[in-house]
């Protein structure tokens, strides 16, 4: 393997990396207010509103139900639109928060499902309003659960940003096709799948390890 090959390799890595930690970033800004405003608004939530909530739970369905090929095919005159040009990996992006958030969102909204009400009715006795239950007990209570559903989010977009590599998106993925695929250089495309491979150990075991010791965190806080 010659250097013009390794630093493809590395390139493709950075720019794995830049889409998969960009989309998921952007993507909690739009999804995490959005899973707090299901919360909120569902039929045991802090302000039960059916309109929105149902609102909000019909876009989800909708483009979580789209497969992210077709998703990121869609959306290419929109990506255009946005970022002037629909192949690359910074184009890649797009697609990916669009795929993301609503994803997002049911993680949040199902890790503030998870918080026991009894915390909840406490703070409430205590006289906290809404806005300060929601960011000082559902967010911190349910942390374990949201980084734990970071980590899965962010394993999903790495595998996003490899698929749309079929599509010129950039990044390993796009090596692969170009090279394992088109080309027949299985060597080439057996290392893109190994350094995948890496990247989602790293990112699962990181996730899991700082969830542990949120976790512990919790329980010493509850035991003192």
């Amino acid at each position: 393997m010659n250097e013009q090959v390794i630093g493809m390799l590395i390139e493709g890595t950075r720019d794995t990396l830049y889409m998969t930690f960009g989309s998921v970033i952007i993507g909690y800004l739009a999804g995490l207010p959005l899973g707090i405003l299901l919360y909120t608004t569902g039929e045991n939530g802090l302000a039960p509103n059916r309109v929105i909530y149902r609102a909000g739970d019909f876009v989800c369905n909708i483009i979580r139900s789209i497969p992210f090929l077709i998703l990121l095919i869609l959306l290419i005159p929109f990506t255009r639109l946005i970022v002037g040009k629909s192949y690359g990996s910074t184009a890649t992006i797009v697609p990916l928060v669009v795929c993301a958030a609503p994803y997002i969102a049911r993680v949040v909204e199902s890790a503030l499902n998870e918080v026991d009400a009894g915390v909840i009715e406490a703070a409430k006795s205590m006289g906290a309003d809404n806005v300060q239950i929601i960011f000082k007990v559902l967010l911190t209570e349910a942390r374990t659960a949201l980084i734990t559903g970071f980590t899965i989010t962010t394993g999903l977009l790495l595998g996003y940003s490899a698929m749309s590599g079929t599509v010129g998106g950039g990044g390993l993925g796009d090596i692969a096709v170009r090279y394992g695929y088109y080309r027949w250089q299985t060597d080439i495309m057996f290392i893109t799948v190994i350094l995948l491979i890496v990247i989602f150990q790293i990112i699962q075991m990181t996730g899991t390890f700082i969830a542990v010791r949120q976790d512990h965190r919790k329980r010493k806080e509850a035991k003192g």
